[in-house]
């Protein structure tokens, strides 16, 4: 599918291609963290007259295709953008293991490959193979020592003991959160009596939470995607679930979280966050509700607008559409985004949100690094 202003010649376009999920497992989270912030860009680039290239307004042409959450699919959509569409830039994938399993066909091709929802410990590995690739979201450790220094200082205040019920998705984000928290939770004395993993999409979570619910302990991690987030919500709500910390992970900061769960789920930690008080995210929501017509959850969203930002003004900066020369452009330059000054140090920003919490209707950010706004962390008091 293309998408371009009327009346623009294909001379004067510069073609981006977009693949994510619009059906299967990963789309509930796709269409509302990736799809909407793409059109929101493209509506607004366009709506300015396009970029400036060299001295040269181009418009944006999109091409979009759905992967129906499969990386084999996405992979043959990625060769198709770049062989027979010839796009000149294409969004990052979403998803940690979708962005891993599709770096080196966007390796081959040159692509900058900005990965706004990707998190991992192999960073390193993975952009020294493939120097296209940036990541925005932080690191796996970076994650987990977000949850663990709430656990620390909550055990210190009194509020929970040793005792961890953790669970999560059995995929590459999951699973590798999982490792390290073990890893790390053992280290500062946590020990974990419920650890249960279960596949993406898995339609009933009560045993999994039953289980949780039987160990006893007052601290409850999921290292969740979006479906199992909003299921697991549901069952900590059935079965009353006597916690002071509850986190899950991405999903958790979506406004369909707090539409279907309401006061409930006042106080649940969850993935990334950001400063609500900002006038820049702000401006940004509005704007995205404007055009949208959609809500921007409260993380991933406004990181995709900036990764999306970060290309326009590389491009734009570079002064030129030639691959390379923006992937250089990139790598030396600092970018003014949604999400603050943005830079990258061997293709890795580490201005990031790790942990936000619902408080009041609002997701707020509790947990980054080298950000501003951090508000205090409430405990967790029912599902009333």
């Amino acid at each position: 599918m293309a998408l371009f202003a009327s009346g623009v010649q294909a001379a004067d376009v510069i073609k981006i291609g977009a693949i994510a999920p619009k059906t299967g497992g990963l789309a509930g989270g796709a269409v509302v963290t990736q799809w909407p912030n793409v059109e929101l860009w493209v509506n607004q680039v366009n709506a300015r007259g396009g970029l400036d290239v060299g001295g040269k307004m181009m418009q944006i042409e999109l091409i979009e295709y759905d992967d129906k959450t499969n990386p084999g699919e996405h992979i043959k959509l990625a060769q198709r953008l770049a062989t027979q569409d010839k796009v000149d830039f294409i969004v990052a994938p979403y998803g940690t293991g979708f962005n891993i399993a599709t770096a080196p066909i966007y390796g081959k091709f040159g692509y900058p490959m900005i990965a706004v929802s990707a998190i991992t410990d192999k960073m390193e590995e993975l952009t020294q193979r493939y120097p296209n690739l940036f990541f925005t979201l932080g690191t796996t450790t970076a994650f987990v020592q977000g949850v663990t220094e709430i656990l620390v200082e909550q055990r210190a205040a009194g509020t929970i003991g040793n005792e961890v019920a953790m669970v999560n998705v059995a995929d590459a984000f999951g699973i590798e959160l999982a490792d390290r928290a073990r890893e790390l939770f053992a280290a500062e004395g946590f020990d974990i009596v419920y650890d249960k993993s279960y596949p993406l999409g898995t339609p009933d979570l009560s045993p999994v939470m039953k289980g949780a619910k039987e160990s006893g302990a007052k601290a409850f991690i999921a290292w969740s995607y979006p479906p199992d987030s909003f299921g697991l919500a549901e069952q900590a709500i059935i079965e009353d679930l006597d916690v002071n910390v509850y986190y899950s992970a991405v999903a958790t900061s979506f406004p369909a979280f707090s539409g279907v769960y309401g006061s409930k789920i006042n106080n649940v930690l969850g993935a990334g966050g950001t400063n609500v008080d900002d006038p820049a995210i702000a401006a940004y929501r509005a704007a995205h509700s404007e055009i949208t017509g959609k809500t921007a959850d409260y993380w991933a969203s406004a990181n995709t607008y900036a990764a999306l930002q970060i290309l326009e003004q590389a491009i734009v900066g570079a002064a030129t559409l030639d691959r390379d020369t923006v992937t250089q452009y990139i790598k030396d330059n600092s970018f003014d985004t949604v999400m603050g000054d943005l830079s990258f140090k061997n293709n890795f920003s580490d201005t990031f949100w790790s942990v936000g919490q619902w408080q009041d209707g609002v997701f707020r950010g509790v947990k980054g690094s080298n950000v501003e706004g951090a508000v205090d962390v409430r405990l967790k008091d029912g599902w009333k």
